[in-house]
């Protein structure tokens, strides 16, 4: 934007406090160069897919035996009051982040929760938390109690007769030593914390349990863990199990036979029904892993099995639960969930709905009830976990990035952590009997992604899995594996593989030719032919430090699984408009570019940039081949600042973006940048906490979070104006219609009122209610209709209407702000069809003070009836054509043209304007006939 937009919006600013001044009157911050009221009337709606993610905690209590709470590693806390019929977020709106790690109800009082953020599965995606959540009122409102610096919280533990006295086990971050790790105290409800057990800054808590019978008996797990992005730390000679036994005063190591040497993870369980029994389920070096059994409350330890299953990827696992009423009876949630009868000598597999199981929880009351969660989120068991509750009613999906096809209506994609590549349409393209569900297609490739619609003919996608491309051809359901060198990437030294792939690869389809088709290990690889043939062509574009090419997984347990394989290109963009301009960014720091197809490259990796930073978004610029911009991860260095970077000049010259004071906070990473390509230098940022925009070429930003969930935002693509996002924890989401956005300038900051030019509108024809009433989690399809925008500085104290014309000039509706509005009620004669509400009332025209968003349902005046909330509805549907929007208030008066163009679905079946116009002729002489004949009888 021109720097004079700075100085009017400023002058704007002060207007706005001088009483009778006319603006809407609102406090900007100094970095907003648009005030909030000019983002008002746009906001954020959920698509899904409700397929469940990863979920790391649970909670109920025995009061309320139906009603539990789920805590997801990206999408904040859920309850549920129908054992798990239905899930309803909780924690919007007061968390300041999504990643959960434990939740638990007081004993005392069924309506006060705590929860404790930051997940302590600390695989390579992680979100950090931020401290400790209260409510009182049994999840309805929060409010933050402290710890904030604590990173992960593995567990908290409420004393059962004073819900006061609370303590956390912190892990503290996990990317760097800290002091804020161990063993903290409340006794005033969270007001103030001490940490009664330190070990060390490298050395965190991550499991508390009391003594059943004696609260002031605590026992503790001490865990050295930290995550680097080519390894996993876990173990060390300090950690294990401690205990107090005065309420956390003073602790002892207890060592009587558990493992001295080596230490990992480790988690406890209790049982009421024998106080003295304690188990403890460690990662310790070979054959000392395994459950150990106290039956003397900690003084001396029995190992009593090292079966394998129960240890898998115990930086990632390692829970241990035991049954309220038969100590006997343990589970041990792994990759498998496993079930002993015997004290933990044996175990049996158990089924849940997904693997990678994490938490459990246990009715103390009856047994036979409990909650579990795993990578597909919560699920409920009244049977003891024979049967359990499903997963497709949780919007926690965790999706790397996001892609969109051609079509109309277009679809979305990504690869969906832990579950399948999974594309869902933008808006329902045809009834399905499934519901939300039957609309869910996986697409190739598996849980990583990305998957890549081919441009022209979206039934071949694109995809990867862990590094291995295929294509998928939708006609036969079939994919077509074409990888690049025959690797399993598992179980290596990332130093010794000839290609060096991660597990998020990137794929890319080249701008300019849909048959050019872009793969990347450390070497930019290009395919021609959709995979059969490769070709490399580029040197080795990462740092490639020799200190990274390592064995992952220290000092313990080796876990070899790709996430961690370093020195790879993690994102590829070729200009969209010069052909073989190509930018590449490695997940070890360096920027590289070609402008010659490939055949010379440059290193222009931004100087100021440390080392091994995750250049996790290349945004190649949409207006200029000169210009790029870069956003950097360095969160798991513990470098927690913003990193995007802007050169417009190919690379040789790079300036920062995000300053820590120019509205993007500086504990705010960032995950992608992407520039709109209606409107230069009109930014949009993901980062770990939400969304910004920057009207200037970033160089000021200020906040776009609007109703969008605190969540990472993982990437984001700017489609047909409009704003499409995937999220690490959420899912997909969509914001419509971005083009009051483009049209923001001095003159419209500065007006009183104003009429935004309208976007065309596609004659679309679907039903927008949804697929059941009010489930919460069905996808947010928009309404049908032209959007009309405008602004007022404030709220007009008359009427304001809207008039639809044609290209006659006639006018065929209208609408005004004194309308009665439109309700919801239950049909006056429903048929012999499902129960269905209906829609009655004329749609209300919004005036409140800043932006409103009006939408036309593309409708003429319906047939009149007597009733009032009746006369008028459902009119016939316009014909494709030249439209004009007339807003009026007072005198002042604004018009704006659009357009209403043919679906482009039924142009191919052979529907022309013509029969559309013959159509819509008809229907209105009907509709006149039935209002005469109505009137008649009236």
């Amino acid at each position: 934007m021109k720097k004079s937009l700075v100085v009017t919006v400023v002058c704007v600013a002060l207007a706005t406090s001088h009483p009778g001044g006319g603006l809407a009157a609102q406090v900007m911050d100094e970095n907003e160069l648009v005030r909030p009221a000019f983002l008002e009337g746009v906001e954020y709606r959920s698509l899904g897919p409700s397929r469940g993610g990863r979920a790391t905690a649970v909670a109920g209590h025995v009061a309320h035996p139906s009603t539990f709470y789920m805590g997801a590693t990206g999408g904040g806390v859920w309850k549920t009051t129908d054992n798990g019929s239905n899930w309803v977020n909780v924690s919007d709106g007061y968390f300041t982040t999504g990643s959960i790690g434990a939740i638990r109800v007081a004993d005392s009082d069924p309506d006060i929760v705590y929860v404790g953020t930051g997940s302590d599965g600390i695989r390579s995606n992680v979100i950090t938390g931020l401290g400790v959540f209260k409510s009182t009122d049994a999840g309805a409102t929060w409010s933050f109690v402290g710890l904030r610096n604590t990173g992960q919280i593995g567990a908290v533990l409420i004393h059962p007769d004073n819900a006061d006295v609370v303590y956390v086990a912190a892990m503290g971050n996990v990317f760097a030593p800290t002091p804020d790790r161990g063993v903290y105290r409340t006794t005033d409800g969270g007001s103030t914390w001490q940490n009664v057990l330190f070990i060390s800054d490298s050395t965190g808590a991550v499991d508390l349990e009391f003594a059943p019978d004696n609260p002031n008996e605590i026992y503790a797990s001490m865990w050295r863990a930290e995550r680097k992005p080519w390894t996993i730390i876990s173990g060390a000679m300090e950690g294990g199990v401690y205990k107090s036994s005065d309420g956390g005063d003073t602790w002892d190591q207890l060592t009587n036979g558990l493992p001295t040497g080596l230490r990992g993870k480790s988690d406890l369980a209790v049982s009421p029904a024998d106080p003295n029994r304690v188990y403890v389920l460690i990662e310790a070096v070979e054959p000392e892993d395994g459950l150990y059994r106290s039956d003397d409350r900690g003084a001396t330890w029995q190992q009593v099995t090292s079966y394998n299953p129960i240890l898998n990827r115990p930086f990632y696992y390692t829970g241990v639960e035991a049954d309220p009423h038969n100590a006997d009876i343990v589970y041990v949630n792994n990759e498998g969930f496993y079930k002993s009868t015997d004290g933990g000598s044996t175990f049996q597999r158990r089924p849940t709905p997904h693997g990678d199981n994490h938490d459990i929880w246990i009715n103390p009351d009856n047994p036979l009830i409990m909650v579990q969660s795993n990578d597909g989120g919560a699920n409920v068991s009244l049977d003891g976990g024979a049967t359990w509750s499903g997963q497709h009613n949780q919007v926690t999906a965790e999706l790397y990035q996001v892609n969109t096809d051609d079509r109309y209506p277009y679809w979305v994609y990504a690869g969906q952590q832990d579950n399948t590549t999974i594309r869902v349409p933008s808006r329902p393209p045809f009834s399905h009997p499934g519901g939300r569900v039957g609309y869910w297609e996986a697409v190739g490739g598996c849980e990583t992604g990305p998957a890549i619609p081919k441009p022209g003919d979206a039934s071949i996608v694109y995809s990867n899995c862990k590094g291995r491309f295929g294509r998928y051809n939708h006609r036969t359901g079939q994919e077509k594996h074409y990888y690049v060198g025959f690797g399993n990437i598992y179980g290596h030294n990332t130093g010794d593989l000839e290609y060096r792939f991660q597990r998020v690869s990137p794929v890319y389809v080249s701008p300019h030719d849909p048959n050019v088709v872009y793969h990347a290990s450390q070497y930019l690889h290009r395919t021609t032919d959709e995979g059969v043939t490769w070709e490399t062509i580029s040197p080795d574009l990462t740092a490639a430090t020799p200190e990274t090419q390592v064995t992952s997984g220290w000092p313990i347990t080796r876990d070899i699984t790709g996430e961690e394989h370093f020195s790879t290109l993690y994102s590829v963009q070729e200009s969209p408009i010069q052909q073989g301009v190509i930018w590449t960014g490695a997940n070890d720091g360096p920027v590289h570019v070609t402008r010659d197809g490939g055949r010379t490259w440059a290193d222009v990796t931004p100087p100021e940039l440390g080392p091994y930073g995750r250049v996790q978004t290349v945004e190649p610029s949409p207006h200029r081949p000169e210009k790029a911009y870069v956003a950097v991860l360095r969160y798991q260095l513990g470098d927690f600042e913003p990193h995007i970077y802007k050169t417009e000049d190919y690379g040789a010259n790079w300036t920062r973006l995000t300053t820590g004071d120019n509205g993007i906070p500086n504990h705010h990473p960032t995950r992608v940048v992407r520039e709109d390509p209606d409107r230069e230098g009109l930014l949009y940022a993901g980062t770990e906490f939400g969304m910004f925009v920057s009207f200037d070429d970033g160089m000021h930003w200020q906040e776009f979070q609007k109703n969008l969930p605190v969540t990472p935002v993982t990437d984001i693509k700017v489609f047909r104006q409009d704003l499409v996002l995937s999220t690490m924890g959420r899912g997909f989401w969509i914001m419509d219609n971005l083009t009051p956005l483009h049209q923001l300038n001095d003159q419209v900051m500065m007006s009183r009122n104003h009429l935004f030019q309208t976007r065309d509108a596609v004659r679309w024809r679907y039903r927008t209610g949804g697929f059941g009433p009010g489930d919460p989690a069905d996808p947010q399809f928009p309404p049908i209709g032209a959007n009309i925008d405008y602004y007022f500085a404030n709220a007009p104290s008359g009427d304001v209407t809207l008039e639809i014309i044609d290209a006659s000039g006639t006018v065929i509706r209208g609408f005004s702000s004194g309308a009665s509005g439109e309700q919801l009620v239950e049909p006056l004669d429903p048929g012999m069809r499902e129960f269905r509400l209906e829609r009655v009332g004329t749609p209300q025209l919004p005036k409140a003070a800043g932006m409103n968003r009006f939408v036309w349902d593309l409708s003429h005046a319906g047939p009149w009836d007597s009733d009032p909330q009746r006369s008028g509805r459902n009119g016939p549907t316009a014909v494709p054509g030249q439209y004009q929007a007339r807003l009026s208030v007072g005198n002042w008066t604004a018009t704006t043209s659009f357009a209403v163009t043919i679906d482009p679905r039924v142009v191919e079946d052979g529907v022309t304007v013509t029969d559309i116009a013959e159509q819509v002729t008809l229907s209105i002489q009907v509709r006149d006939a039935l209002s005469q004949a109505r009137l008649a009888v009236a």
